[in-house]
């Protein structure tokens, strides 16, 4: 498995080496070198991979490269099953931020992964499950275990026996819906749409008939959500809202803002848990020793290679 924060922190270092190298994929047909679940790998996958794991200064030979591409498509395979692939469009963003933040433009990156043999599409399909991936493992087994009464106290008496303040919400998703085959065409259209909405939004009560008046605009009751629980897709519009709606983003199901019905500070046991959770959650993102995927996604994964039909070539 490929650690993605390594992958991030060591790209660049990488791909400069590689534009000074020189090197390019093979440009050899490519032939069979494993089948999964009725989809095949190529050595020309295996060529791309190769050059990916160089650029992280990693073990890069071919046996190495082909089991991460076998993990790599039983995990596309199982976010396909269960339809909780992130959008092309939260890919791209992805994939725009990463060269941004790298003080590239998408362009100058574009070039540094052809020149390396990695491709702009291979990149861009390790991002999608990257970022899915999570989403199916969290879903199956929850984000991570509850922590235990004695846990909490613990953790109270470290803070000063208080037990932290957070914000808790009750929010409404209104979904402004772009059919995929129109995705391209109307999006724009959409998104203006649905900003100009946000000012006349009547409030959470009248959400539904508010949403009737307007072609093809879905709204779900989220409820309660505590600060913590808020997607990190839409932590930032919710903590910067201004009035009773968050700005849009564009999503899999079209353009969307959230409505937040309330607000209010908390401080109960189930609040408690939640912040002492993201404490140790971003704790253990900034833990240079952490392991990069969860005894969870580890356990998914070991069924999903039990389960399938790999054939070596």
């Amino acid at each position: 498995m490929i650690d993605a924060k390594k992958a991030i922190r060591t790209f660049i270092a990488g791909a400069a080496l590689a534009l000074m190298a020189g090197f390019a994929g093979s440009a050899a047909a490519s032939e069979v070198k494993a089948v999964v679940n009725g989809t095949a790998i190529t050595s020309g996958d295996v060529a791309k991979r190769q050059a990916f794991l160089r650029l992280q200064h990693t073990k890069a030979d071919a046996k190495a490269a082909e089991e991460q591409l076998i993990d790599e498509t039983l995990k596309r395979q199982e976010i396909a099953r269960v339809r909780m692939s992130v959008s092309q469009q939260d890919v791209d963003a992805s994939f725009a931020r990463f060269s941004t933040g790298n003080k590239l433009s998408v362009e100058q990156m574009s070039q540094i992964l052809d020149r390396a043999g990695v491709g702009v599409d291979h990149f861009k399909a390790f991002i999608a499950v990257q970022m899915s991936w999570p989403r199916i493992v969290n879903a199956r087994y929850g984000s991570t275990s509850r922590l235990s009464n004695y846990d909490l106290v613990s953790r109270m008496m470290q803070n000063n026996k208080q037990k932290p303040v957070t914000t808790e919400y009750m929010l409404q998703q209104i979904i402004f819906v772009v059919p995929e085959a129109k995705r391209s065409a109307i999006t724009g259209k959409r998104k203006s749409e649905a900003e100009a909405s946000r000012s006349k939004f009547p409030g959470c009560d009248q959400a539904k008939v508010f949403a009737a008046t307007m072609r093809d605009v879905s709204v779900r009751d989220l409820g309660r959500m505590l600060a913590p629980e808020i997607p990190q897709d839409w932590k930032p519009l919710v903590e910067q809202a201004k009035g009773n709606t968050t700005g849009t983003r564009v999503t899999d199901k079209g353009v969307e803002y959230l409505a937040i019905c309330s607000q209010r500070q908390v401080s109960d046991d189930q609040a408690a848990e939640m912040v002492f959770r993201q404490e140790d959650l971003d704790k253990s993102k900034g833990d240079k020793e952490a392991k990069p995927e969860n005894e969870n996604s580890k356990k998914y994964l070991d069924e999903l290679r039990k389960k399938a039909q790999i054939a070596y070539r």
